[in-house]
């Protein structure tokens, strides 16, 4: 299904003729509630990244402080609590997105 909606995402032009941005339909009022939903994700999205490298940043804080009283690089039972809390909220996707914020708090393994 994902790959689907990105085939199809990849087939349509970002804007049409430069000037107008293109929202797949025609109707003006459809045009209209499509673009202000548009924003609305596009805010949640600075929201999200924000969030990405705040969460990011505090783990690396974490991590540094583990290392430097001795501790281990990593508590694979605090990741493991980490990816069955998205997975159990999200599904396999969770799981993804979980392993993702993972590594960019603490790099690769």
């Amino acid at each position: 299904m994902a790959a689907e909606v990105a085939a199809e995402v990849a087939e349509q032009p970002v804007e049409s003729n430069g000037a107008e941005p293109v929202t797949g339909t025609s109707a003006p009022d459809a045009s209209e509630h499509i673009l202000g939903l548009r924003g609305r994700i596009d805010e949640i999205d600075r929201e999200l990244i924000a969030l990405w490298q705040e969460r990011a940043a505090l783990s690396q804080q974490v991590g540094r402080t583990r290392m430097a009283s001795g501790g281990t690089r990593l508590v694979l039972s605090r990741e493991r609590e980490i990816l069955d809390r998205f997975r159990e909220a999200l599904g396999a996707d969770g799981t993804q997105l979980a392993l993702l914020l993972l590594r960019a708090g603490r790099g690769p393994l």
